[in-house]
């Protein structure tokens, strides 16, 4: 793929604000354009054209980056890691499939930045199976929801409406909440 030495990257010492100034520069492509831009990756590799759509698609990448400033890790390198995600997204394309590369690329983005998440907070580890992903990415809405924001423990009722909401074990819900909490793991 292209090189991206030449992409803006998000630093702590250039700022968000200035980043997201440098890629409102890239124009958003027509569905026309992107079509032709993404016959020229897959039948050519042609690099300047991947340059092209994963440009235009920075924004997307950048919002979807966003959604995840609650984990307290550096928003830096949260959108790098959401860029990266694009960047696969562009990489594996299929122009005839008949739907717009950010439909595509947003799955690509989500699963990155989840990846890295992961890996971040993998200091206590969190689990790996799927319930135990879903309890980690959505014990925060899931806790504003029934008004539950308080940190340290759940009440015994909201550990039960999570879990059944959740479809996780109530011991899950109090063992998560205590990880994301700066608590102990039970």
């Amino acid at each position: 793929m292209a090189n991206y030495a030449n992409l803006p990257a998000p630093t702590p010492e250039g700022g968000m604000s200035r980043y997201l100034q440098e890629i409102r520069k890239f124009p958003l492509l027509e569905p026309e354009e992107e079509y032709m831009l993404a016959k020229r990756w897959v039948e050519k590799q042609d690099t300047e054209a991947a340059h092209k759509m994963v440009t235009s698609h920075l924004r997307l990448a950048a919002k979807i980056a966003m959604g995840y400033r609650g984990y307290g890790l550096p928003q830096a390198e949260v959108i790098s890691e959401a860029n990266v995600g694009l960047m696969q997204a562009v990489k594996k394309f299929d122009p005839e499939k008949g739907f717009r590369l950010a439909t595509y690329a947003m799955w690509w983005i989500r699963a990155s930045i989840q990846e890295y998440v992961l890996r971040s907070w993998s200091m206590v580890k969190l689990g790996t199976t799927s319930a135990q992903k879903k309890l980690f990415f959505n014990l925060r809405k899931a806790k504003a929801r029934i008004g539950a924001l308080e940190e340290g423990d759940l009440r015994p009722e909201n550990v039960k409406r999570i879990a059944t909401d959740l479809g996780v074990t109530e011991d899950e819900v109090i063992s998560m909440n205590r990880r994301m909490s700066g608590g102990m793991p039970r």
